[in-house]
């Protein structure tokens, strides 16, 4: 456990920071919505991995946690996001998804690094300039995320018991962010 903030609780929630400091929440949830639950060349399930993996990637227990399980609401196999975080080169991800993945990886771990051949590699797969922006700007946002709970000290995502799971993963389906946001009381 860590204790960054002594206003927080011990083993503060997301909420907890939410609520302690919520003059941004209601342009971040915004956004969340807009680019995880809006239009984009991407489905939900598609970027709800890229928000797992990039949360993995970045051994944010909490991210990897609650978009696992967000992920996982859409379809995606919980045992894919832990395979693509151990080794993306022997996961068992669909063939059009890997130079996707390898970019923001790569967008994660070393940016700079980004070249001409990485953005045609997703081309070539099949993707558009819009669902590789939609990818970055996924990326981008769960590197902010994974940040926030990080610089916090947020404790790892709590889990789900099994005889909830059915009615969590229903849940997720239909909560936006905004529900979040209005849940824990830091917007109105």
């Amino acid at each position: 456990m860590k204790r960054l903030f002594t206003s927080l609780p011990d083993t503060a929630h997301l909420a907890d920071v939410f609520k302690a400091f919520p003059a941004t929440v209601r342009p971040l949830m915004e956004f969340h919505d807009i680019l995880m639950r809006g239009e984009s060349d991407l489905s939900v399930a598609e970027r709800e991995l890229i928000a797992a993996y990039v949360s993995g990637l970045n051994a944010c227990s909490f991210c990897f946690g609650a978009h696992k399980l967000m992920a996982r609401a859409f379809g995606v196999d919980e045992a894919l996001m832990d395979a693509l975080v151990a080794d993306i080169d022997t996961a068992p991800v669909e063939a059009k998804l890997r130079p996707l993945l390898a970019y923001v990886a790569k967008l994660t771990r070393s940016p700079s690094m980004l070249i001409e051949a990485d953005a045609q590699a997703v081309y070539d797969a099949g993707w558009s300039e819009s669902a590789l922006y939609d990818a970055i700007q996924t990326c981008a946002l769960y590197n902010l995320m994974n940040r926030i709970v990080e610089g916090t000290g947020v404790a790892p995502y709590p889990e789900i018991p099994e005889n909830r799971i059915e009615d969590e993963l229903s849940a997720r389906r239909t909560r936006t962010y905004m529900d979040f946001g209005r849940s824990i009381g830091a917007i109105d």
